[in-house]
């Protein structure tokens, strides 16, 4: 009977740690839809105005949908480690360098990247800078970036409601 109890309890210990442990990466994780009324939305440049984030390990699956300035969507999908190493794809022929890395308590996601945009004036670097964060209580992801382009530099904060899971 002794055993059985012991048991019992290292199987509860076990299951606290690992529900605490990958409980926060959990959080990020979802369909998040933009709330325009409660963002910041960025002047002349596409909009993120939707986002599915999963975790697999120590990798970072992101698909982003952006809404360009005459309505359309374009999305794309991103694949990081979350070690802070350098990845890169392309995305509508512009190459795409980026780096993701999580908080020691997993709160916190830290992303940046450059993407090499070719505009009217040549290929220029954007470069953006990216910290996410999702408030527990409300259930909201915010993302709050700073952007710069030829000089030019814009801060602001996305706000995301989580979609609704179809039943």
């Amino acid at each position: 009977m002794k055993r059985f109890y012991s048991f019992i309890f290292l199987a509860s210990l076990f299951m606290a740690v690992t529900v605490n442990a990958t409980g926060q990466k959990s959080d990020f994780q979802g369909t998040w839809k933009l709330d325009r009324t409660k963002s910041t939305l960025p002047a002349n440049l596409p909009t993120l105005i939707g986002i599915t984030i999963s975790f697999k390990g120590d990798s970072l699956l992101t698909e982003r949908v952006y809404d360009s300035m005459d309505g359309q969507e374009y999305p794309f999908t991103e694949n990081l480690t979350l070690d802070g190493k350098e990845s890169a794809i392309t995305i509508y022929e512009m190459p795409r360098k980026a780096k993701a890395g999580l908080s020691a308590e997993d709160t916190v996601l830290n992303l940046e990247s450059t993407t090499i945009f070719n505009g009217p004036d040549g290929a220029a670097d954007f470069l953006s800078k990216e910290t996410w964060k999702v408030d527990k209580t409300t259930n909201i992801l915010s993302i709050n970036f700073v952007n710069s382009i030829s000089g030019t530099e814009e801060t602001g904060v996305f706000i995301f409601n989580k979609a609704e899971t179809p039943k």
